[in-house]
């Protein structure tokens, strides 16, 4: 998994490779703009000498990072007009010595011109056609005060004018380690900021490039390897769950197993009353729980419904809402997964205030969903889970604004530093479901999935995730592991159930997950 880290981490790695590891910052701007250019040229769909590249600069490491760029341009005969947004005279050491090279170059070079401000050169910006805008103004030094703060000549004029050429002209935009006006850090966003095509970020991944508006801001982000080693930023604070550590985490069955050695799972789910059934959210989680690999699933349902599931579910074991049977199967239990489509009436409450004092429940390893978490809310933290040991909560922005008395807006904000928060305070796992989808633990670092796309935003989608991740831990994945893994997987399924995102179901869902799992190990499932 790659490191996703702040700007305060970014420069510390900055600062550590250039005074520990005597690296020097010619050496690394000379990699950032050398390998700027590769990825450039690989993202273009034409020969990159017979591109017009317009490279606005900033007066820091950015904009020297423009400048190396710009001279690989040139060496590959393409045609390069640079602007400087401040005077000559700020630029100080290596950037200094980047912009000395190119007006050395110009001397010899007809297919560059460098212009001193941004006034000098629109007589002649407007007159030219560009393939390429590239944004190399900020860097990840941008602090906000606050989301939309509006900037100041000229860096205000240079986002506004590569924007508006990027829009009327279809030239393509490059920003180089991060676009200019978005917060490294916060993923908000001054006003203007850049709208980037392709994103070619230095050494690791930015948190802002997935919080609020930074993945409306970034495009394609493609990581410049700049031999700043991985040991500078660890312990990770963040981690970007990947096709790899997914993969670790679904233990395949050995040959010689049998089904209770594969994970037995008990799932507490589904409702009925007089005037409505949530019959359908126990479904699509033991479902989900029975194509992810589980060995043994046993659901606990009113038994009014048991027919029902059995035609739905024929794999499962079907056990009614007797508290003493549900107690048997928790001892036998790997993992419980408890809240979908459970109900919220008082009855419900009570009962799960019941079980979690239960040490067959609660020494158990415990995935609480949905109406689990409402539960929770009504029952109180911490006290609902005070003799608990192994617990994930699974909730949206909603259910976690109910559990924490935080409002929505504000969790969506920053939702890595909340639910960090949460999990350290609670001593629980914590999914928080979006965009990304954030697993903060008690400790380790915080995990984010972006596997996800609008097809998971139907109903029951959650329904189905809980019964994946559940399905993982009781075949032996550990907990924080297992929603990590079930998180990327249930992206995935969600991309193969169709190719119209928007026409996906949670059933579709359900059915895709074989194949989602089974392509990342070549097999036809």
């Amino acid at each position: 998994m790659l490191p996703v880290v702040t700007a305060p981490e970014m420069q510390r790695a900055d600062k550590a490779a250039i005074e520990q590891l005597l690296m020097g910052e010619t050496r690394l701007m000379e990699l950032a703009g050398g390998e700027a250019f590769r990825i450039l040229n690989e993202s273009i769909d034409k020969n990159i000498a017979d591109t017009t590249s317009l490279i606005l600069c900033g007066k820091g490491n950015n904009g020297g990072d423009g400048f190396v760029l710009a001279r690989h341009l040139l060496n590959h005969e393409a045609s390069v007009d640079l602007v400087l947004l401040y005077p000559e005279s700020v630029l100080q050491g290596v950037n200094r010595e980047g912009l000395a090279i190119l007006q050395a170059y110009e001397e010899h070079l007809t297919n560059l011109r460098i212009f001193a401000s941004l006034d000098q050169a629109l007589p002649f910006i407007e007159e030219s056609h560009y393939d390429i805008l590239v944004d190399a103004m900020t860097g990840t030094g941008l602090r906000l005060g606050k989301p939309g703060m509006e900037l100041a000549s000229p860096l205000c004029d240079g986002i506004e004018l590569l924007n508006t050429l990027r829009d009327e002209r279809g030239a393509m935009t490059i920003a180089l380690d991060i676009p200019s006006g978005l917060d490294a850090s916060t993923g908000s966003t001054s006003t203007p900021a850049i709208q980037a095509d392709v994103t070619i970020t230095m050494a690791f991944l930015k948190r802002g490039f997935y919080l609020n508006e930074g993945p409306n801001c970034c495009g394609e982000v493609r990581v410049a390897e700049i031999s700043i080693p991985r040991f500078l930023v660890e312990p990770s604070s963040c981690l970007l769950i990947d096709q790899e550590f997914a993969a670790e985490q679904f233990i395949l069955r050995e040959p010689s197993s049998a089904k209770h050695t594969n994970g037995k799972l008990l799932i507490i789910a589904g409702s009925q009353t007089a005037h409505s059934s949530m019959a359908g959210a126990a479904i699509l989680a033991a479902k989900a729980a029975v194509k992810t690999g589980t060995g043994y699933v046993c659901l606990s349902v009113p038994i009014s419904l048991a027919n029902t599931m059995h035609l739905a579910v024929p794999e499962a074991v079907v056990i009614g809402r007797d508290v003493a049977a549900m107690l048997e199967k928790a001892r036998w239990a790997d993992v419980i997964l408890i809240g979908c489509g459970l109900g919220r009436d008082e009855e419900t409450i009570s009962l799960l205030k019941e079980l979690l004092v239960s040490s067959d429940i609660a020494e158990k390893t415990l995935i609480l969903d949905a109406d689990a978490l409402y539960a929770l809310s009504a029952i109180g933290l911490p006290d609902a889970l005070a003799s608990c040991n192994n617990v994930l909560l699974t909730p949206h922005y909603g259910e976690f604004s109910r559990l924490t008395n935080i409002p929505a807006e504000v969790i969506a904000s920053d939702p890595i530093e909340t639910a960090q928060l949460f999990a350290r305070q609670h001593g629980v796992t914590v999914l928080l479901k979006g965009n990304p989808t954030v697993i903060a633990s008690a400790d380790g670092p915080t995990l984010l999935n972006t596997s996800g796309t609008e097809a998971l935003a139907t109903a029951g989608s959650g329904d189905a995730l809980s019964g994946m991740i559940a399905a993982l831990a009781a075949k032996g994945a550990d907990l924080v592991n297992a929603a990590a893994a079930g998180a990327w997987f249930h992206g995935r399924a969600g991309d193969l159930a169709s190719d119209v995102a928007s026409l996906v179901s949670s059933g579709m869902v359900v059915d895709a997950i074989p194949q989602a799992i089974g392509k990342i190990f070549e097999v036809d499932p």
